[in-house]
């Protein structure tokens, strides 16, 4: 009891330690629902290039997750820890990149380049700020009851930061009306109509002006709000080399390391059933604003319903936290990914009702909450089963949260990637007031018919994941004695 009693770690530091996880869930959020609409519509690039960027951005990330991982594993203590230097040097130049994501260079060429480099500057910063977070779980305290506490206040700040990316870029963009262009009827017409179309775009431009002013405002209010979660981070949280360390700890080689990770089965099984499930919630998050503005028609509403939907998901993860822990996790993924499923079909089969839609996005925040959550809370306990199973071998987490993400991104830039070439390839009109039908049809498949294949294709794998609740306690038991 003594033991565990100077294991407990104090609400202040599980706050601060939870606010470093809002810099990475705000940008995400803002690109995640903004970027594809932004690319197409503001900057105007073709959807072909449009999915190239999301792509390549995508896989890039994912690529540096892995690299991350590796380096963070050879660093050395010191008297910050090993993982807060990171996490510090990195955020000041991530900021800058992430600006400049967001501003339209005054270039006829190069603007593809423009954003493909910055967009893979910020993903490499950014996560050298995330991995290092990520692990920061492990070095916090030797308690798993403590570092669950600890992670469902961190997941409780991430939604809300989802809350506040949403609400920053959404209510800052969606008070200025991004200008659309009507389909063009009129080739083949008289002068006077040739002349009105001029008109027509001289206006449009210097609205598009106040658009692309707006994501820049969006983009430095995030920013800021990036450095002030990272200083916090650093000065409340203090890093124990002592919480992640066993009697008998020998140092093993990043990739001795890194064959052991990848040949245990509990962390395969993990990381396979939420690969989809993750998958189908990236593609919806991707695709939703395009949804909301053509196929439902919600132009000046679509920042509102995501603003709703977040907003659900933050004060619901309380009670997915309280529903774990009373029902055991597994139990708790396939209840709340579940949850999803008639949501998302009721929003595409139903006529195009506001009201519906803002009940509709309020009961799949409760699901994306347990998304949230469940996969960072049951992560622990893969590491401390690999513990017991490889006592000799230590200093792999980084090795396991990085490629815990390496997987989910570089599968959801495919995805993302598809998804824009299949608009591109069902006449996706850049600017277009409306789209043609199928387009429309294109979006219904990307946020209900795809997603729910892929939610039902990972709970079915997630059936084979060994570490139930009572696995867990065993764990739990043999790791205190080995201690």
């Amino acid at each position: 009891r003594l033991q565990e009693s100077r294991e407990r770690l104090s609400v202040c530091s599980k706050l601060c330690y939870a606010v470093g996880g809002a810099p990475y869930q705000i940008t995400g959020c803002a690109l995640g629902f903004f970027l594809q609409i932004y690319l197409l519509d503001v900057a105007q690039l073709d959807p072909f290039y449009a999915s190239i960027i999301l792509f390549v951005g995508r896989a890039w990330d994912a690529i540096t997750d892995p690299m991350v991982g590796f380096f963070i594993s050879k660093t050395s203590w010191t008297r910050f820890g090993r993982l807060m230097p990171w996490i510090i040097f990195s955020t000041p130049f991530a900021v800058i990149s992430y600006f400049l994501i967001w501003f339209v260079p005054d270039i006829s060429r190069g603007q593809v380049m423009w954003y493909l480099i910055f967009y893979c500057i910020f993903q490499t910063l950014v996560t050298c700020f995330h991995v290092p977070y990520s692990a920061l779980t492990m070095f916090i305290s030797r308690e798993q009851s403590e570092r669950d506490s600890a992670t469902a206040y961190r997941m409780t700040v991430e939604v809300l930061g989802t809350v506040l990316g949403t609400a920053i870029q959404g209510q800052i963009v969606g008070k200025v009306v991004t200008p659309c262009i009507e389909s063009p009827l009129f080739i083949g017409k008289t002068n006077s109509s040739v002349a009105m179309e001029e008109l027509n775009m001289t206006h449009d431009t210097g609205s598009l002006t106040d658009t692309r002013n707006a994501y820049m405002i969006a983009a430095g209010v995030i920013g800021g709000l990036y450095i002030l979660c990272a200083v916090i981070l650093s000065v409340g949280v203090r890093e124990k080399r002592e919480s992640s360390e066993l009697q008998s700890d020998e140092p093993v080689s990043f990739f001795q390391g890194l064959k052991l990770v990848m040949n245990h089965s509990a962390y395969i099984k993990l990381i396979a059933g939420f690969l989809f499930t993750s998958l189908a919630f990236m593609l919806l998050e991707g695709n939703f604003a395009l949804f909301c503005t053509y196929t439902l028609g919600f132009r000046n509403e679509f920042q509102n319903i995501l603003l709703a939907i977040m907003l659900s998901a933050t004060l619901t993860i309380p009670l997915w936290q309280w529903f774990l822990t009373r029902f055991g996790k597994k139990t708790a993924v396939y209840v709340g990914i579940s949850s999803a499923i008639p949501f998302l079909i009721m929003v595409a089969v139903l006529d195009s009702n506001l009201i519906v839609t803002y009940i509709v996005a309020v009961a799949a925040g409760i699901s994306v909450a347990a998304a949230f959550l469940l996969p960072w809370s049951m992560l622990p306990d893969v590491i401390d089963d690999f513990k017991l199973q490889h006592p000799d071998s230590h200093g792999h987490e980084p090795i396991f949260f990085s490629f815990y993400v390496f997987f989910t991104k570089f599968t959801s830039g495919v995805s993302l990637g598809i998804s824009t070439l299949s608009l591109d390839f069902a006449g996706y009109q850049t600017r277009g007031c409306s789209q043609p039908s199928e387009v429309n049809s294109t979006l219904k498949m990307l946020v209900s018919a795809v997603p729910v294949g892929l939610i039902l294709l990972g709970l079915l794998l997630f059936k084979l994941y060994p570490i139930d609740e009572e696995k867990r306690r065993k764990n739990k038991k043999a790791l205190q004695d080995l201690r």
